[in-house]
């Protein structure tokens, strides 16, 4: 069984571990952690353990594992292998009124899979394999547990098929987060986000009830579409144990192309064209001057790589829509192409950046296409604003009809008066810092009518800015919460939402 891959080592023995966040924290008393152990195939409250999972890849808790912190353990882990277990661990968790915090391969960069009030910590990974695949019908159930490489092999081996998901998390993720926070893989154009990919879903609800929504078939009109209302909810109202998806067969024709426009705008403006004519190609990644120097080489033009997988007349017939609607940018090495696909998942500089004082996340939104110009330069000089910044930049990462996904990086450290010895300033100068930079990338989307996450969620990072974001159907979630979860034990504090066991506190 596939287990989370740390993002860097916690410098503290499991035993002297801290909590940074100071939530209240619900134990598991004795006889709860004994049902708990008949009720599904291991726990474990070793302190070691304990810290794994009080924590995920959201990169301010890198800084505090150095500092030996995490930002909230559970008391207990529990490991279930099938849905029955799942289903009883949470309806005793229900009836003693304990938090259950699900996870998978805690790959999210939010905190959306901290156990923020402590309670249980429900590791998903047991949940894995592939399970039927109808290869005529290109329809394939997956576990929640099952991690991304597990997933290509299994449906290429013996199927010739592909999910077509590829996200940069794709070897630390697991199918149940993607649909948890909508991801998005690389490929996206071309194969659409994790919520175009699933059809159906088997969720645990918090009482321990086991409900099927959609799969039976295509483009059912059967009621409104339950499936999509448990996708994004991020295991506030259910815990996702499997899924049913749309699968296609593995492509047998690839094409690529790389181009530089003279601007960002222009760059955007070609994508938007190449959309709007019903081209599809896979990848269609823009970089501005700063990314494309640091990614390419290529500090005087923004980088444009396209590839797109296909049939091949398809592919012929995208390419040759891109190469008409880049006919006026400069033709650049083919060669960069495989130099991001070398790169593309390589995060091994996050945790040293962090560890040496650099702060440093990035921020994904997306908005129509007649503001994003306006919103990529709006961020980029607000985030040039905040005292500290080293450097903001930006690439436009998934483009659709009506608008795309625009990553902003920023890095910033502190000032030379906060010496290395002010463990204290330091670390209020971080947290003040960071905050105010995502303050400044949220505001200026919500300001502008897009949307404050593309596939990377809510979780702790954004809840406090959902209320605004959704409006007056805030209220309609937090309704839906208090039917389906009555108790509130399900992920509390995650989306905003208000939880039973206290405020959310940030650090």
């Amino acid at each position: 069984m596939s287990q989370p891959t740390p993002v860097t080592p916690i410098d503290a023995q499991p035993s002297a571990v801290t909590d940074r966040l100071g939530a209240v924290h619900v134990p598991v008393d004795d006889a709860l952690a004994r049902r708990l152990a008949d009720a599904c195939d291991a726990v474990s409250v070793l302190d070691a353990d304990r810290a794994e999972a009080g924590r995920d890849w959201w990169p301010l808790a890198i800084g505090w594992a150095a500092a030996g912190s995490v930002p909230s353990r559970p008391a207990l882990i529990a490991r279930p292998t099938d849905t029955a277990q799942v289903s009883a661990v949470l309806a005793l968790c229900d009836a003693a009124r304990v938090p259950v915090t699900p996870a998978g391969g805690r790959s999210g960069v939010c905190g959306a899979s901290v156990p923020l009030f402590g309670g249980v910590a429900l590791d998903l990974c047991g949940l894995a394999g592939v399970g039927d695949v109808d290869s005529e019908s290109l329809v394939a159930d997956l576990r929640a547990g099952t991690f991304g490489p597990d997933v290509e092999a299994g449906l290429r081996d013996g199927h010739g098929l592909t999910l077509g998901h590829w996200p940069q998390s794709m070897d630390l993720s697991t199918v149940g987060g993607w649909l948890a926070c909508r991801g998005a893989g690389q490929y996206s154009n071309r194969y659409g986000k994790i919520e175009d990919m699933v059809i159906g879903l088997e969720v645990v609800l918090a009482d321990g009830r086991v409900i099927r929504t959609g799969g039976r078939g295509p483009r059912s009109a059967t009621g409104p579409d339950l499936t999509q209302l448990f996708v994004g909810s991020e295991g506030t109202l259910g815990v996702i144990t499997e899924g049913r998806f749309r699968v296609h067969p593995v492509p047998d024709g690839e094409g690529r192309r790389v181009f530089g426009f003279d601007s960002f705008a222009a760059g955007l403006d070609a994508c938007r064209r190449i959309l709007r004519a019903g081209a599809t190609p896979a990848v269609l990644r823009l970089y501005d001057t700063t990314e494309s120097g640091r990614s390419f080489d290529e500090a005087d033009t923004n980088v444009l790589i396209v590839l797109d997988e296909a049939d091949p007349a398809l592919v012929s017939a995208t390419l040759g829509i891109v190469d008409r609607e880049c006919a006026g940018a400069a033709t650049l090495d083919i060669a960069h192409v495989d130099r991001w696909l070398t790169h593309r998942n390589d995060v091994s500089a996050l945790a040293p950046l962090w560890r040496s004082g650099v702060v440093v996340d990035t921020v994904e939104v997306s908005a129509r296409w007649s503001v994003l110009p306006d919103l990529y330069r709006s961020v980029l000089d607000a985030l040039s604003g905040v005292p500290g910044t080293l450097v903001s930049s930006s690439h436009q990462s998934h483009a659709y009809t009506d608008g795309a996904c625009l990553y902003f990086t920023f890095a910033g450290r502190p000032p030379e008066e906060i010496g290395a010895d002010d463990a204290v300033g330091r670390d209020t100068w971080i947290s003040e810092y960071y905050r105010r930079a995502w303050d400044e990338v949220t505001r200026a989307t919500i300001a502008v009518g897009g949307a404050i996450s593309h596939h990377h969620g809510i979780g702790l990072n954004r809840g406090r800015f959902l209320a605004d974001a959704l409006g007056a159907s805030f209220e309609v979630l937090s309704s839906v919460k208090a039917s389906l979860d009555p108790n509130g034990i399900l992920n509390p504090g995650k989306l905003g939402l208000d939880s039973p066991f206290g405020p959310v506190v940030w650090p």
